[in-house]
């Protein structure tokens, strides 16, 4: 019986065959004195010498960031050349067709077109939603391909990954899913399931939230053997050498665009709420991307008007199920003001347009100023830290609660790190590019450096702080912290560990690590665990550790401002 996951039946007989284009670097990848081997000008200016077709050093620092390896990601010129090439590797021209589900981005039929393949349209619920079985019906004898956008363009939504799932588990031929907007949202990536379906192709993009659309990189995470078979078949030098390291550059500290995501999220919702009071506006659709949807009694007039006042948005009307529907981009909270305004009755009025379109009185509409609100003080910090050996960036909110984003390339340091966030109760970003290949030792102890200082600074004068405690059981182990924030330094490690790794990182440096952190905190720091299993102890001294920091960064109200008989710490 024919495996059907065996993705190389469904390759074209020409890409299964295709003797891929080589260069003496491929052959020999180790740095060179001097290279004579591809007719550049050796004169140096930055960009004489040919970039890296395989951009190892991008695709390490992804593998980081997604947590899935190198030999899972393709990089390509814009997730336009991944689509290209997924059409170009499994469908026959002429011989072949795509089901998508509509309304979706028009890419997919353009690069169908361009490879001569096929297209049926699948439509979505009216409500945008998936509907699984009726886009299998669709299937046909010569379909290769299914392509899904999640959150879908123009609609905004997630698509039902149960829905995703059952595609998957139902269609043997190869299912894409592109991502472009997952950032934006709270929910998992699919790229979850390549392990488990290698039939899945998962885009995603450098353009949208990372805020690089001029640098034109786009990923595709699959299977090993799919990433490999579209390496061969791209052209050689598909991204260009001041691309990569611009990129790698914007990487380094991947928190602020992080923090950029969440102000466009936070200012969606705002637009939103704005656009649904103003009197044109018949619908503003869910979104869990980084635009809205939105229909109008008179999508021309409102285009009409947005124009004149110098901004540009798309019309998606001819789009199935978008009669009379704008697609309009979340930009700056002052854009955003713009749009609010020149649309509102109010200022259509006036006749306001340009950067005139606040009212008379030089106040925002009402409609502009919905959902705004003053946030009350946190205690927050930010710290980035460089060395030769390793990049992290590291932000805690000891104020507020928010599902930890860690990445270090270390699972299970991954794994211990989130454990700070869930059990202290605080926001915590742990971000790491380190010399894993040498070993774990300097990404371990330059986190722990990182996150003392950060947690440091967020306490400020740490007035009216708790200052202390916390005791845990951690199946049968046990784990005791005893923790001090009033500015003395002292660690001790009582630990005992059985095996010279637990997971992925070597036992001794859990021991460097909190020592570390002690002293970049500036605190007393006192660890005692003991049990039959190195993970459970670890991570019992771990939970106790972000248990016993949740009790002693909480400020007591009504405490003295300083938690100290001598009026200081």
């Amino acid at each position: 019986m024919e495996d059907k996951n065996n993705i190389r039946r469904l390759l074209r007989d020409n890409i299964a065959s295709l003797a891929p284009y080589s260069t003496a670097r491929d052959d020999c990848r180790v740095q060179m004195d001097i290279y004579l081997d591809a007719n550049e000008n050796p004169y140096p200016n930055g960009v004489n010498r040919y970039p890296s077709p395989h951009q190892t050093r991008l695709k390490e620092m992804l593998s980081v960031l997604k947590k899935i390896p190198s030999e899972n990601i393709f990089l390509g010129n814009g997730s336009d050349e991944a689509i290209d090439l997924v059409f170009r590797l499994f469908c026959p021209p002429g011989r072949s067709s795509m089901v998508q589900a509509v309304p979706t981005y028009g890419m997919y039929s353009v690069a169908a077109a361009i490879n001569d393949v096929r297209v049926i349209d699948a439509p979505l619920r009216e409500n945008f939603s998936l509907d699984a079985d009726s886009l299998l019906s669709k299937v046909e004898h010569d379909t290769k391909v299914i392509f899904l956008c999640s959150p879908n363009n123009p609609s905004g939504n997630l698509l039902d990954r149960d829905g995703i799932i059952r595609i998957l588990d139902n269609f043997d031929g190869i299912t894409v899913v592109d991502e472009a907007y997952i950032d934006f949202t709270e929910e998992e990536s699919m790229v979850s399931l390549i392990g488990r379906y290698p039939r899945l192709i998962v885009l995603q993009t450098l353009s949208k939230a990372w805020g690089m659309a001029g640098l034109r990189i786009g990923l595709a995470i699959s299977d090993k053997f799919t990433v490999e078979v579209m390496s061969r078949v791209k052209y050689p030098y598909n991204i260009s050498l001041l691309n990569q390291a611009k990129a790698e550059e914007l990487m380094r500290d991947p928190l602020s665009a992080y923090e950029k995501a969440e102000e466009i999220k936070s200012e969606r919702e705002r637009l939103a709420t704005g656009l649904a009071v103003i009197d044109s506006v018949v619908k503003v659709y869910p979104s869990d991307a980084n635009f809205l949807l939105v229909q109008f009694k008179d999508k021309d007039m409102a285009f009409d008007r947005l124009m004149q006042a110098g901004i540009i948005v798309r019309d998606r009307s001819s789009a199935y199920m978008c009669a009379g529907c704008l697609r309009i981009t979340v930009g700056t909270p002052e854009e955003n003001d713009r749009v609010l305004a020149v649309l509102s009755d109010k200022c259509a009025s006036s006749g306001c347009a340009g950067s005139d379109a606040d009212s008379s009185d030089g106040k925002a509409s009402d409609a502009a100023m919905a959902g705004r609100q003053a946030g009350a003080a946190e205690r927050c910090a930010s710290c980035f830290r460089r060395t030769g050996e390793t990049a992290v960036s590291v932000r805690v909110n000891l104020d507020k609660f928010r599902k930890p984003r860690i990445a270090t390339g270390l699972a299970f340091l991954n794994h211990m790190l989130e454990q700070i966030g869930w059990h202290g109760g605080i926001t915590l970003d742990v971000i790491c590019f380190g010399d894993l290949a040498t070993d774990d030792h300097h990404s371990v102890e330059d986190v722990a450096i990182v996150l003392g200082d950060c947690l440091k600074e967020a306490l400020g004068n740490k007035a009216g702080i708790g200052r202390y405690g916390f005791s845990l059981p951690m199946d049968e182990a046990e784990a005791t912290v005893l923790l001090d924030l009033g500015g003395r330094i002292d660690f001790l490690w009582d630990v005992t560990l059985h095996e010279p790794k637990i997971g992925d990182v070597s036992a001794q440096m859990f021991r460097h690590f909190f020592k570390s952190l002690s002293e970049h905190l500036c605190c007393n720091l006192h660890i005692k665990a003991a049990g039959d299993n190195d993970h459970h102890i670890m991570e019992g001294v771990f939970k106790a550790f972000a248990r016993a920091l949740r009790m002693a960064v909480r400020q007591e109200h009504g405490a003295s401002p300083v938690p100290s008989s001598k009026g200081a710490l």
